[in-house]
């Protein structure tokens, strides 16, 4: 499907609208890693990797105890709910244990595990899907964009982004949590989600249509 420039154009500054100061709120809580840059700090977390890989079930313990926040930030994009986000977190880093064979060194293990953790949010999402029918979003909340985004505390601003994306299909809502929440560019984007970097284009900008009727769809009833 061709996109037109002044298509894309329109489409992104319609996001740039709904959103807004919404998005630097939510900005003061992005997903960061923890620092591992010192060479001897990666080779402690290489040792435990390798330790874990023979079984040694406290060297996987420490490695938790190292990413479990950053894995637990990553989490709270897909859920709000805490006993399904501590759920969720667990089974992160059960799937990476069960998986830490083919884990090669080649890149950081926190990006490593930042592919899992996206792989098993964007698994809950669709089970929720399957589960529960599309709920539509208060049209008041679409008023709260963007006059009242900067006066949202970070928190407040998270949840009625979650709430806004909630409205979309789960593939639609991961990679626009990737690429405006989590601020990935295309190449991240690609490598978390196991996409290319043309697929990821195109999805996003057909998930940004989506979003952008839903909010047109608002509209119209309000003006009923």
């Amino acid at each position: 499907m061709d996109i037109s420039i002044d298509s894309a154009y329109c489409v992104r500054y319609q996001l740039q609208r709904l959103f807004g100061e919404l998005l630097v709120a939510v900005a003061e809580s992005l997903s960061k890693p923890n620092s591992v840059n010192d060479a001897e700090s990666r080779l402690r977390e290489l040792e435990d990797v390798q330790q874990s890989q023979q079984g040694d079930s406290e060297a996987y313990r420490r490695l938790i105890e190292q990413h479990q926040g950053y894995v637990g930030r990553i989490m709270w994009r897909f859920t709000r709910d805490r006993q399904a986000h501590e759920e969720l977190v667990q089974d992160v880093f059960v799937e990476a244990y069960m998986s830490l064979g083919s884990y090669r060194a080649k890149a950081p293990f926190a990006h490593w595990l930042s592919r899992i953790a996206t792989r098993v949010g964007y698994r809950y999402w669709k089970q929720e899907a399957r589960h529960r029918a599309m709920e539509k979003l208060a049209l008041q909340k679409w008023d709260q964009l963007p006059e009242q985004a900067e006066q949202m505390d970070p928190t407040e601003a998270a949840d009625l982004v979650h709430e806004l994306l909630r409205q979309l299909p789960p593939r639609d809502r991961l990679v626009l949590t990737l690429r405006y929440i989590e601020q990935c560019d295309v190449a991240e984007t690609a490598r978390r989600i196991g996409w290319t970097k043309a697929m990821v284009k195109v999805q996003t900008m057909r998930a940004l249509k989506k979003l952008q009727k839903l909010y047109d769809q608002s509209q119209e009833e309000l003006t009923e």
